[in-house]
């Protein structure tokens, strides 16, 4: 039976995006509704937690920076975790005040690929952008209800992307220019299943997905078929990553909505999976 421990001291009300940052040996995710970014040493397990003055859908490290690139209910911004100052690079969608950020990852090329959503829950509002290096961006696909977890395949010519709502995750052919092929469905979600949200991809090409109110995550081939999964104590689990220098240590991710009398729900955990992940790129700009 695979082991899973709780690793964080607080619990957060939609943890998401967790991030491996190589450079400072911190893992680093969000808590959305929480309005907070949190940062653990896997040296010495401290934690550090950070507020921000709004919802804060990702963060990603860049390439020779202490800065962060996040994506705020107000679009992109850059952060810096040592001031807590944050300086807005732009809105992509100003007509869309209920908008905000929801997922990212970064392509081997070192753009940033993020999702939106509507926090009223509006049908079809949310769409997929590429923040490119000298930070401009560009709307590459539309018609979600909740976009989630990017994710490359593992000689990155192909992307996946999800709607959760429809319980669908999509595949893309992907171009080294930034450009991407018709959306086509890659796995749908069996009701049981829960719901389909962050991902990661594994030294094997293997797509690891969490799934919201599901209570679980599990390892799909790259056709979709599902070859394990592991069962977490909590409901709502929201997304993934691997970690460590030898990027052999998954984190897991959870929410406390809905859920808020369980006791696990919205904590951050360790799960040993015996497989090992690929290096995070850092964002190019």
């Amino acid at each position: 039976m695979e082991e899973v421990r709780i690793v964080s001291t607080t619990r957060d009300r939609l943890g998401e995006g967790p991030v491996w940052d190589a450079q400072s040996r911190t893992l680093l995710w969000v808590d959305i509704m929480g309005h907070a970014v949190n940062q653990l040493s896997l040296d010495n397990d401290n934690q550090a937690r950070f507020e921000l003055d709004e919802p804060v859908g990702w963060i990603i490290p860049r390439q020779g920076r202490s800065d962060f690139i996040v994506g705020l209910a107000s679009g992109f911004a850059v952060l810096d975790l040592g001031t807590g100052q944050t300086t807005a690079i732009g809105d992509p969608e100003p007509d869309r005040p209920h908008s905000r950020m929801n997922d990212a990852k970064v392509d081997r090329w070192g753009r940033i690929w993020a999702g939106t959503k509507c926090d009223r829950d509006t049908p079809g509002a949310g769409s997929l952008y590429r923040l490119d290096p000298d930070l401009t961006w560009q709307k590459l696909d539309s018609g979600y209800d909740v976009t989630n977890g990017p994710t490359f395949s593992l000689d990155g010519m192909t992307m996946y992307h999800t709607d959760s709502a429809a319980r669908t995750i999509y595949a893309f052919d992907f171009g080294a220019d930034g450009s991407i092929g018709e959306r086509r469905v890659w796995l749908r979600f069996e009701p049981d299943w829960g719901y389909p949200d962050g991902m990661t991809t594994d030294a094997e090409g293997c797509i690891w997905v969490a799934h919201w109110d599901g209570a679980r995550v599990s390892r799909f081939s790259p056709s979709g078929q599902l070859l394990r999964s592991i069962e977490l104590p909590a409901r709502n689990i929201t997304s993934c990553t691997f970690a460590g220098p030898l990027l052999d240590r998954m984190f897991v991710t959870s929410s406390t909505i809905n859920q808020e009398s369980d006791p696990n729900a919205g904590a951050l955990f360790e799960v040993c999976t015996g497989v090992v992940g690929i290096e995070s790129i850092r964002f190019g700009g």
